[in-house]
């Protein structure tokens, strides 16, 4: 064998390194980015469940606390702009998740308004209809929590992926973008104001 042979094979197995690095490279970033859209419909999941309660609830607490209808009805106002918030996970941008993460607080904010008033009722609170709707609730809050931890998890791992060498390479050139994450809401820092 010449030289020119030699180096033309040489060529040829570092074009075929190449190729099929950056196909591997790509098809793990397509599985990251995967396991990102999968954990936001996780987080989805997990709204709607808690957004599927909310009528049961508020029908409960309509048969006790009837004359509460401003809170009932602001309830059932938020859960209503709540539902109405569609991201797409490819699309999801800061503002796009700002916008989801404020129609869920003012729900949670509504909600805590209704259970705050059913401490009025007695009858209410020993109601196991309620009880149970109010133990499915606090069991849907924390699994909310869960996979959004594990949304933030997912993003950080592609984050990291995406801007790692030589994958940055591959991820500029087939546009894969950073993922946004769940942040605490604004005033969450502050510790509540307690008196006596």
């Amino acid at each position: 064998m010449n030289k020119t042979t030699i180096s033309w094979i040489i060529a040829g197995i570092l074009i075929a390194i190449v190729v099929f690095g950056g196909i591997s490279v790509y098809n793990k970033l397509v599985i990251m980015e995967e396991g990102v859209n999968g954990q936001w419909a996780n987080v989805e999941n997990q709204y709607q469940r808690r957004s599927d309660l909310i009528p049961n609830l508020v029908a409960t607490v309509k048969g006790y606390a009837s004359h509460e209808s401003e809170t009932l009805e602001n309830v059932i106002a938020a859960r209503s702009r709540a539902t109405q918030v569609n991201v797409d996970p490819e699309k999801l941008t800061p503002e796009k998740l700002q916008e989801f993460q404020a129609a869920q607080g003012q729900l949670s904010s509504a909600l805590g308004r209704l259970l705050m008033i059913t401490e009025n009722y007695p009858d209410l609170k020993a109601n196991e209809n309620f009880r149970d709707l109010q133990v499915q609730l606090e069991g849907t809050e924390n699994r909310i929590s869960t996979e959004r931890m594990r949304f933030n998890e997912a993003s950080k791992g592609f984050n990291t992926a995406i801007r790692r060498f030589p994958n940055n390479i591959i991820a500029s050139i087939f546009n894969f973008e950073r993922k946004v994450y769940f942040e605490a809401e604004e005033g969450s820092n502050k510790a509540p104001e307690v008196q006596f």
